[in-house]
Parts: structure tokens; C-alpha cells; sequence
């Protein structure tokens, strides 16, 4: 049986591990990880598997503020999942994903990613709900729609928060994909 995830913070990851962690990104995404993307996954938890290959299926959860219904809301938001090509299909990024949903559960107001159409079948077929509503930004000229995103967020909803689904999501500022 494959082990659950080690769960470790940014701060605690060698340069070593930073590095695997760049190249699995690299080449789940056919080199389309910038450094703007790198940047949105460092700072927070990591969920890590690794076997005798080295680094197999990587997650990261790092804290955002999303505003809903005139709310700032506490969200984790989870980015650069990937599985090695050589072991996908095999339920790696489930364990990766239910490790970072039960820390969302336990300290978040909402989830939210941003999910690629092959990665949408995972986070739908675990009960994440693809946001029907409108996508906003906070830029630094203010609150600016992202119609772009919409379509490809999708929400992990936490118990004590109601979402309204024709309501919009205004997600805080960063360089480069804002969602």
C-alpha cells in the first residue's frame, strides 16, 4: 500500500527537494511552469509522495483571501498537483488531494484551484464543484473579471460558510495566472 503523503511547509524543503519538486512540474506540464507559477506554490503545505524513483505526486496548499457574499473568506488554495507519468493512474494525486482537502476542512473557510480540463475529472470525481458564477480579481486598478478563469474554478466548500452560486468569487492579486 502506498504511504499517506509526508505533509511538509515550504520553509523545511531543501534546495534538493525545491528542485525535484520544479522538474515534476516541469514535465507534468510539458515545460509550461514558470516561475510566477513556481512562486504560487511555495509559502505553504506540501503534500509529498515519493517511492524508489524519487518524487512521484506532488500538491501544495497555500493560504489566499476570496471574497464571497460582501465576505473575506480564509481559503486554501491548491496548486501544482502532478503525478510522474510513470505512475499516473495508479491514485497518487487522490492521495495528494485528500490530504489537502482534510487540511482545508480544518482550517479554511473554502477551497479553491484552478484545474486544467485533465485535472477537472479528478477534482469533480472527488466533489469538487466547478464555480458557475462569475471570476474577479482585486488588481492594483481594481476589481477586474476574469472571464477567461470562469469555467475552471473549482470550489471545495467549507461546512460553516454558504456559498451563493450566482454570486462572484473576487480573488486576491499575484503575478502572473491571478486564478
Amino acid at each position: 500500500m502506498t504511504p499517506r503523503p509526508r505533509l511538509v511547509h515550504t520553509a523545511d524543503l531543501g534546495p534538493g527537494e525545491l528542485r525535484e519538486i520544479r522538474a515534476l512540474l516541469d514535465h507534468a506540464f510539458d515545460g509550461d511552469c514558470s516561475d510566477d507559477d513556481e512562486d504560487h506554490w511555495l509559502g505553504g503545505t506540501h503534500a509529498l509522495i515519493e517511492d524508489g524513483a524519487g518524487l512521484a505526486a506532488h500538491g501544495a496548499l497555500v493560504m489566499r483571501r476570496v471574497r464571497h457574499g460582501g465576505r473575506w473568506l480564509r481559503t486554501g488554495y491548491v496548486e501544482g498537483v502532478a503525478v510522474r507519468a510513470d505512475v499516473r493512474r495508479t491514485g497518487l494525486g487522490g492521495r495528494v488531494m485528500a490530504e489537502l482537502e482534510r487540511m482545508i476542512d480544518r482550517a479554511y473557510d473554502l477551497g479553491a484551484l484552478s484545474a486544467s480540463d485533465e485535472g477537472a475529472l479528478l477534482y469533480a470525481a472527488r466533489g469538487w464543484q466547478c464555480w458557475p458564477g462569475p471570476v474577479h480579481a482585486l488588481s492594483p486598478e481594481g476589481i477586474v473579471r476574469l472571464p477567461d478563469e470562469e469555467g475552471g474554478v473549482y470550489v471545495w466548500p467549507g461546512p460553516a460558510v454558504p456559498l451563493e452560486p450566482s454570486g462572484e468569487l473576487v480573488f486576491d492579486w499575484r503575478d502572473g495566472d491571478v486564478v
